[in-house]
């Protein structure tokens, strides 16, 4: 998507994606997800508007953040569009259509590197300092 692409969406509703992406980093870190990344792609794709990346320390791990946040927002009606992986649970992808959440196994992440793949992307690390705030403040 272009930046006119970008500025062409509502505010308000771009607001609304965002902060859905930080809630879902939230909810993640909650149950101790690992490096949690939010991946701004409005700039640079239309696929979808934000990628949350994290990675889990084991299988039941990575299954208890995937429960989590489809859980949690399918109470709001929010559930996912698709779930892949959740039977392997190296790589789960959760899409949201806007946000497609990545919740990997280390050497997963590291191989597929979608950090990298997707460079041109604003990139905001969420600190480990925020856990127990499923709703993160603004930039």
């Amino acid at each position: 998507m272009s930046e006119a692409g970008v500025a062409d969406r509502a505010p308000a509703a771009a607001a609304e994606v965002e902060a859905r992406a930080r809630r879902i980093g939230g909810l993640l870190q909650d149950k101790k997800g690992i490096d949690v990344v939010l991946l701004d792609l409005r700039a640079v794709t239309d696929t979808a508007d934000f990628f949350v990346l994290c990675s889990g320390t084991s299988d039941l791990h990575i299954k208890a953040l995937a429960e989590e946040v489809c859980d949690t927002l399918g109470a709001q009606g929010q559930g996912p569009w698709h779930v892949e992986g959740f039977e392997s649970r190296r790589w789960v992808l959760l899409d949201f259509v806007d946000i497609v959440v990545h919740i990997f196994r280390h050497e997963v992440r590291a191989f597929y590197a979608l950090e990298r793949l997707w460079g041109d992307a604003v990139r905001t690390d969420l600190p480990e300092e925020v856990r127990g705030k499923a709703v993160l403040p603004g930039p």
